[in-house]
Formats: structure tokens, C-alpha cells, sequence
């Protein structure tokens, strides 16, 4: 009988044995997961040809709450039960306000967010991650308009304790999920969870199975980008088919390696994930532009990671960025419902104010009401 490990527990199970056969015994939905057997990814159609050997790795993966940031939420926790509840007692006045600037015809033709063979009308991405439920997770899903949302891939529980999926409480025929390989610190596991990813949205039929969000980090207490392995795992997925858009810092130069290794996004950090500081270098962000965009003015680039506030997404849109990745923001504001709103509108507002064009600044005050005919008084010089 062959010893089996299992998400690193031992099993002892008779032969012959297959994924399929295993997945049954451990009452698992194999639309809802994605397995690999010694490193490699097996497509759902052939779990039942394929038999499993003494001393085989089976690792089984689902998607769990991720976006910008790692650290956990249990420091939120109280003031995030208390988010939770304004949110449920203001759910009625806050959940039916109208709907953003982006659903109505405000904005110009070409306000689409454009990303690969992707296109939304939203140009705010939002994380699944730090909420106090799932419940008010998408809660704020809905009333941010987002068409987009960050997952994770993590070990599923052969025993789930609670009974719930973040699957079922994500529509997807409605959201495109993007998966991120948060977490991971070389280009090699990155790669390993975007594959995985990959299988996974395939079984549930979402359109996300073809693209990815690639986060390879230097250390757990920045979580600063390391650029080497980030570049080098962009090669790679590319080399894959898959649509990648690419977390890195506000460094121009990297952006631009980034963009000929052939990302189809490159997201700079506005600052350190999950930090809340906003922009902190917009010269940077501003020749990240300038660089991405030179003879491609379409390409897009999405600021991930570091807003705190409304005014930090708006300033990002302003600069000329073409769309917004948050999580933190929401989820670990006081009041999440109404933040999410917040950003929502801010997105719509900030993108209107680029289109628009701001006024020069000046130094003294130009007087915007005409002087002639006016009642003669004292004046002063």
C-alpha cells in the first residue's frame, strides 16, 4: 500500500490509487481546486489516468482572500467588527446609493481600461483580503464597481472547520479573477502558483485562468519587489501565454525592463504594501508614465499598492495612471462599505480630472470675474 503525502501529511492508501480516487476520499470539489503531484500541475481531465506512486507530493490548492499586503488582519480585527457593523446598519442608505460615474456616459469613448485581450469599464481593482467575513467582502465588491478582484492560492484544508469557500462568495460570471502570487519569494515559486492558478480558474470556467498578477517579493518586512527574480519570472510566464501584470517599485528603468520582457501591465507601488501612504514619489510615477507610454500610449499602467484614502486614489488617476489595485484601504478602513464607495467615485473622478486637464499653477491670483463695468471704488496696489 503506497504512503502518500498530502499538503505535507502522510496517507496511506491502497493500490492502485488515482487523483480522482483521492480527491473523492477526501470529499473534495475538483471544480474547486487545483492539484499537483511532485511539482507538477495535473489538468483536471487527467485525474482519473492518473495513478499515484508510493512516495509521491500531492499538493491540493484552492483560492483564499488575497491582495496588496501579507500581513494578517487579526490587528484589525476589533476595529474591523466594528467597520462591519456600521456597514450592516448603514448597508440600506450606503448600498443604494447611484451608480459611479463609470456606468454612465460621462466619460469619454476611450475610458475603457484596456489590459491584453482584457477590457473593463472600472479601472479600480480590488483584493479579497483582511475583511472581518466574507459577507462584507462582497458587500464592498458591489457598491466599489469593481469588475476585477486579486485572489491567492494557498493549500486547501483537507478539513474545513467552518464550512465556507471564498468561492461562494464571488460571482463569477460577473468578476474576472486575477490571481496573485502573493507571497511568494523567488521566481520559481511564483511561477509554480501561477501555473496552479491557471488549473484552477480553468475548472471554474473563469476568464482569469490567462493571466496573472506577479508579485515576487525581496523580504517580509517591506515586501519590496525583488527586481532580479521579478524579471526573470515575467520571461518566463510570458514564455507561458500568460497575460502578466507585474508588481514592482517606482523605479522607471525596471518598469521599462519589465515592459520589452513582455508584461502586459506594469504596476509601481505608490509605497510599501498595505502601509497606507499614498503616492509617496509621483516624479517617479510621472517618467514611469512617460517611459511605458512612449510611442504606446494605451499601455497600461495600474498603481498597486500603498493607498490609504480617496484623495491617494484620485491623485494616482490624476497623474495619469490608468487604473488603481487596493485591498487594505477597504477592508481595514472604519467603516469598509462607505470606503469602498469612496474609492469608487474617486477613480471615476480622478480619471475625469486627467481627461479634463488641470489649470497651470501660478504663483499670484488670476482673477476669474471681469473687471469692466464694475462701480467705481478705491484701489489698491
Amino acid at each position: 500500500m503506497p504512503t502518500i503525502t498530502v499538503n505535507e501529511e502522510s496517507y496511506t492508501f491502497p493500490d492502485p490509487f488515482t487523483v480522482a480516487e483521492l480527491l473523492k476520499h477526501l470529499r473534495k470539489d475538483a471544480e474547486k481546486l487545483a492539484v499537483e503531484v511532485n511539482r507538477k500541475v495535473i489538468p483536471r481531465a487527467e485525474h482519473a489516468g492518473c495513478s499515484l506512486k508510493d512516495g509521491d507530493a500531492v499538493e491540493i490548492v484552492t483560492l483564499v482572500g488575497g491582495g496588496s499586503g501579507q500581513e494578517s488582519g487579526d490587528r484589525n480585527q476589533e476595529s474591523g467588527v466594528r467597520s462591519q457593523e456600521s456597514g450592516v446598519r448603514n448597508q440600506e442608505s450606503v448600498g443604494s446609493k447611484p451608480t459611479a460615474l463609470s456606468d454612465s456616459c460621462l466619460l469619454t469613448p476611450d475610458s475603457c481600461l484596456k489590459v491584453g485581450k482584457f477590457s473593463f469599464k472600472s479601472r479600480l481593482f480590488t483584493g479579497t483580503g483582511k475583511y472581518t467575513s466574507y459577507e462584507l467582502m462582497q458587500q464592498c465588491m458591489d457598491a466599489s464597481g469593481c469588475e476585477v478582484t486579486t485572489v491567492a492560492v494557498r493549500r486547501e484544508r483537507l478539513i474545513d472547520k467552518d464550512g465556507k469557500s471564498l468561492l461562494d462568495f464571488l460571482d463569477l460570471k460577473k468578476l474576472t479573477i486575477l490571481p496573485n502570487t502573493a507571497g511568494c519569494f523567488s521566481a520559481e515559486d511564483a511561477i509554480r502558483h501561477a501555473r496552479l492558478a491557471r488549473e484552477l480558474l480553468t475548472n471554474l470556467g473563469n476568464p482569469g485562468a490567462d493571466w496573472v498578477k506577479l508579485e515576487c517579493l525581496a523580504d517580509k518586512r517591506t515586501l519590496l519587489p525583488d527586481p532580479v527574480d521579478t524579471l526573470k519570472a515575467t520571461e518566463q510566464l510570458v514564455k507561458d501565454g500568460f497575460t502578466v501584470l507585474v508588481y514592482t517599485s517606482d523605479d522607471p528603468v525596471l518598469a521599462k525592463r519589465l515592459k520589452e520582457a513582455g508584461a502586459a501591465s506594469v504596476m509601481p507601488a505608490g509605497s510599501p504594501i498595505g502601509s497606507g501612504q499614498g503616492i509617496l514619489n509621483p516624479n517617479n510615477i510621472r517618467i514611469c508614465l512617460e517611459y511605458l507610454k512612449e510611442n504606446d500610449p494605451d499601455y497600461p499602467v495600474i498603481v498597486d499598492a500603498g493607498v490609504g484614502t480617496a484623495s491617494d486614489v484620485s491623485a494616482a488617476m490624476e497623474l495619469g495612471c490608468d487604473g488603481v489595485l487596493l485591498n487594505t484601504a477597504i477592508a481595514s478602513a472604519r467603516d469598509p462599505l462607505r470606503m469602498a464607495w469612496a474609492m469608487r467615485y474617486a477613480t471615476d473622478a480622478g480619471r475625469l480630472a486627467f481627461l479634463a486637464g488641470r489649470i497651470p499653477k501660478k504663483l499670484y491670483a488670476n482673477a476669474s470675474s471681469p473687471t469692466e463695468g464694475m462701480i467705481a471704488g478705491t484701489n489698491k496696489v
